[in-house]
C-alpha cells in the first residue's frame, strides 16, 4: 500500500566542513516547537499536535563521508536553515544548496515485496519515464519523495507497471506479495535535459556506468565504518503541555522517546560530525535510524529495535560532481547487484541504498562486500555481460 504525505519538502546540501554552522538548525528539527507553523496541513486543516518524535511528517537527517543532507518541510527549510545559510560568508553561503522545488512523500507499507526487488520494481518505471525521485527505505516501511509537479506522471508510470491505486492519492495494492527481508533502499534519480529516457532496463544500466566512468567516480569504502539500521521503541506513553505566549500545547512523550532522543543529540555534537547517521521521521512510525556502530554507547541498551550484531558495510559513490539532473544511477546500481547480471556476479547481492542529496550509499553486509565491489567496479569500468 502507498499514502501520499500532505506536505511539501526541501532538499539541503549540507558540506561536512559546514556541518557545525548549521547544528542548531539541526538539532532544532529534534525539538518540539509549539510555535511553528508546519503543524497546519497545506490545506489549512490544524494537526493534532504530537510530541517528538510525532510532529513532522517527515524529516531525514543524513551524514555520511560525504556531506550532510537534510529533507524537512519547506517552511522549516525558510525557518531554520535558510537564516543559518545567508548568515555564512559569501563563498560558504554558495556551498550549500536548498531546493527550489518541492517534494511529496509517498509511503510505501513495508509488507510485501523484497526490499531489491521493490527498488526496481518502484524506480525503474519513474526513472524511465525521466521523473525525479528519492527513495528511503527505513526500518519500518518506505518512502518515495518526487516533485510536487509530477505528481500525477507518478501514478500515470506506476499504474502502467500494474500497481493499482486506490482512491488516487492514498494507496496502491501489487496483486503479488513475497517476503520483506532487511535489507533496505533508497534511491535517487532525476532525467537529463533533452535526452530520451531509456527504452530498457539494460540500456539504463548502460547509460549509468557510462556516466560513472566519464565522471571518474569510483566505488569507495570506509574500513572504519560499519552500520546497523535500528529504529527507536515504541514505549508506554505519557501525556503533558507546554505553556508559552501562544497559549498551551499538548504533547504525549514516553521515556523511550526520551532515552532516543538524548542518544540522537549526543551523536549529532559530536565533533567534528559523527561519520555517519541517517534518522527519518514521521508522524506515523517511531524514529528509524540507519548508523555508525561505533555511536551505540549513546544510547541506553534497551531504547533501540533491531539486531546490534548484523553489520552493513558502506560502499560510497561521489556524486558531488554529476549534475543532479542525472538519471537512473540507483536503479543502475540496484539492477547490478539485486538482478544478477550475468558475467559480473552469479547471484543477486542483499544490498541496501541509502541517497543522499550529492552521494550515494550501497550497503551490503560483510560477506558480500567484495562481490559487490567487484560487479560495481567491474561494470564502471566497462565489464559487460556476453
Amino acid at each position: 500500500m502507498l499514502y501520499v504525505k500532505d506536505t511539501q519538502l526541501a532538499l539541503i546540501h549540507i558540506p561536512l566542513h559546514l556541518y557545525s554552522s548549521f547544528l542548531q538548525p539541526i538539532l532544532q528539527l529534534l525539538l518540539p516547537n509549539e510555535g511553528r507553523s508546519d503543524v497546519s496541513t497545506s490545506n489549512g486543516a490544524v494537526r493534532p499536535p504530537k510530541g517528538w518524535p510525532y510532529e513532522h511528517p517527515f524529516v531525514n537527517i543524513s551524514i555520511t563521508p560525504i556531506e550532510c543532507s537534510v529533507a524537512c518541510s519547506r517552511t522549516l527549510a525558510k525557518e531554520l536553515f535558510i537564516p543559518a545559510r545567508d548568515g555564512l560568508d559569501a563563498a560558504s553561503k554558495n556551498q550549500v544548496s536548498i531546493t527550489n522545488e518541492d517534494f511529496i512523500v509517498m509511503q510505501v507499507d513495508g509488507e510485501g515485496l523484497d526490499a531489491g526487488q521493490r527498488v526496481l520494481e518502484l524506480t525503474s518505471p519513474l526513472a524511465m519515464a525521466g521523473i525525479s525521485i528519492f527513495f528511503i527505505t527505513t526500518y519500518f516501511s518506505d518512502y518515495i519523495l518526487v516533485p510536487l509537479r509530477c505528481r500525477g506522471q507518478v501514478v500515470h508510470a506506476l499504474e502502467d507497471r500494474g500497481f493499482a491505486f486506490e482512491q488516487y492519492t492514498s494507496t496502491y495494492i501489487k496483486p503479488s506479495h513475497h517476503n520483506r527481508n532487511h535489507s533496505s533502499t533508497s534511491s535517487f534519480d532525476a532525467p537529463t535535459p533533452g535526452t530520451p529516457p531509456p527504452a530498457t532496463i539494460s540500456e539504463l544500466q548502460t547509460r549509468t556506468f557510462a556516466t560513472l566512468k566519464r565522471r571518474n567516480i569510483i566505488p569507495t569504502v570506509d574500513p572504519r565504518i560499519r552500520l546497523i539500521q535500528c529504529a527507536g521503541r515504541k514505549d508506554a506513553s505519557r501525556s503533558g503541555s507546554i505553556t508559552s505566549a501562544n497559549g498551551t500545547r499538548s504533547f504525549t512523550t514516553s521515556a523511550a522517546d526520551d532515552a532516543l532522543h538524548l542518544g540522537l543529540v549526543k551523536c549529532l555534537i559530536m565533533q567534528p560530525y559523527p561519520r555517519f547517521l541517517s534518522l527519518t521521521l514521521t508522524d506515523t512510525e517511531p524514529a528509524s535510524l540507519l548508523l555508525d556502530h561505533a555511536l551505540l554507547p549513546n544510547f541506553t541498551q534497551d531504547v533501540l529495535l533491531g539486531s546490534k550484531d548484523d553489520f552493513l558495510i558502506p560502499i560510497t559513490l561521489d556524486l558531488r560532481d554529476l549534475p543532479l539532473e542525472s538519471t537512473g544511477i540507483v536503479c543502475g546500481v540496484a539492477g547490478r547487484l539485486v538482478g544478477g547480471t550475468a558475467g559480473l556476479i552469479e547471484s543477486p547481492v542483499e544490498m541496501s541504498y541509502l541517497s543522499t542529496a550529492r552521494a550515494g550509499t550501497v550497503m551490503v553486509g560483510e560477506d558480500e562486500l567484495e562481490r559487490a565491489l567487484g560487479a560495481l567496479r567491474g561494470a564502471e569500468n566497462g565489464v559487460v555481460p556476453d
